[in-house]
């Protein structure tokens, strides 16, 4: 089965709010096994969304239609479904007395116009709309189906998982599960992400993977089709076991894991404590740390150190080393992180010192970033950064790279 998801509101097209439906109707119906092929967002007009529906008819077997089921004129979308099915509307006793004992409990006046909300498609069959008024329903005509779920996501999303999947699942004849992983990697870019993984990519049949960037990142998503849930894992683990012998070195995590989430479980898993000098991130990295439940079992403590006068009276650093090598260096950023460390008595120490930009500064191009680590044990390490984004896109990334280094260095 091959769906399209057709939104309907203006208020998308004026980009009042943001189709999350559709995002969410995609991911459900990818594990029942359906394919999602195209989205399309129409505005509260009835002649365009008839092209709408005529254009879907020649390229999908279900069509799934989102918003324009309230009460009010501009509220069309049933009206125009019917039309072009050739099909009429006829109230549905059980949903109109739904909708008028909601207002006898609230104790608000029923205005005719919210009995349009009870109607649907004759012989259609009725999804109940227990968050709000009006129902959804679903309704096959030859070879195609069309469902009808309403806008307010509160209500659709529970709708369409209780009964708008099990309707779908109803009238598929082989129930296959499509079964997604994402595998996540920083320090690489997309293009040679891709060209690292040519071979595979050209060769993809089932599983297929679709890289993605993305905020200094780059995702593959691996995808694989079978009607046994475990055969679809199996070809997912063998996909991914080819793509780590290449890609290894830079891989962190899955699906919806985060550089900061990682490295939070790896140093409570270690027992590892950490403290922090960030000069241009301005306690990003800290920030990032703290919104992580425990944080306070990892972070010791640190010092935003901006101005030099902060990093020698705080932070000890030597004043020829500022003179000789500036506060843009391998030998300062070293420093931070071994006397940070000292400070606060923990086992790691982390620094970050640069020109986050736009202008350059000292002599030091914008995006010129040295990252220090301190690790109790070990020789302390500095890491140069050559970045070219925008001021806050660099300490963005910086921030990024610690983490990077850091799970790097303790792996």
């Amino acid at each position: 089965m091959n769906a399209e998801i057709i939104a309907v509101g203006s208020e998308l097209l004026l980009g009042q709010i943001a189709n999350t439906n559709a995002q969410y109707i995609s991911g459900q119906l990818a594990e029942a096994g359906v394919n999602v092929y195209y989205h399309t967002s129409v505005g509260d007009n009835p002649l365009r969304l008839t092209q709408a529906i005529e254009v879907a008819q020649g390229r999908a077997d279900l069509l799934i239609f989102t918003g324009g089921l309230g009460p009010t004129k501009d509220d069309l979308t049933k009206e125009t479904i019917a039309k072009a099915l050739g099909t009429g509307l006829s109230m549905d006793e059980e949903a109109l007395e739904s909708i008028k004992s909601y207002f006898q409990k609230t104790k608000r006046q029923m205005t005719p116009n919210n009995e349009k909300q009870a109607l649907i498609l004759e012989g259609s069959q009725v999804l109940k709309n227990e968050n709000g008024m009006a129902p959804g329903m679903f309704f096959k005509k030859d070879a195609t189906s069309y469902m009808l779920l309403p806008g307010p996501p509160s209500e659709m999303r529970p709708m369409f998982s209780k009964y708008g999947i099990p309707a779908i699942l109803g009238t598929l004849k082989r129930k296959e599960i499509i079964y997604s992983r994402v595998l996540r990697f920083f320090g690489i870019g997309e293009a040679q992400l891709e060209s690292e993984l040519e071979e595979l990519i050209d060769a993809q049949t089932n599983p297929t993977i679709a890289p993605l960037a993305g905020d200094g990142e780059v995702t593959l998503r691996l995808t694989a089709k079978h009607g046994s849930r475990e055969v679809a894992a199996a070809l997912l683990d063998a996909l991914e076991e080819k793509i780590m012998n290449v890609a290894g070195d830079f891989f962190y995590g899955y699906d919806h894991d985060s550089l900061v989430e990682v490295g939070m479980r790896l140093l409570k898993e270690k027992g590892l404590t950490l403290s922090c000098a960030e000069s241009l991130t301005g306690g990003l990295f800290q920030s990032e740390i703290a919104s992580i439940s425990g944080a306070s079992t990892v972070l010791k403590g640190g010092v935003v150190c901006y101005q030099d006068e902060i990093k020698k009276k705080v932070l000890s650093i030597q004043e020829r080393t500022l003179e000789q090598y500036s506060a843009v260096s391998e030998q300062c950023a070293k420093e931070l992180a071994e006397n940070v460390r000292t400070l606060f008595s923990s086992e790691i120490g982390i620094s970050f010192t640069g020109v986050a930009g736009p202008d350059d500064h000292d002599g030091k191009k914008a995006g010129t970033v040295w990252i220090g680590l301190a690790i109790n044990g070990r020789s302390t390490k500095a890491f140069l950064l050559n970045l070219a984004g925008g001021r806050n896109s660099n300490r963005k990334r910086t921030a990024k790279y610690g983490w990077h280094y850091l799970l790097k260095e303790l792996s």
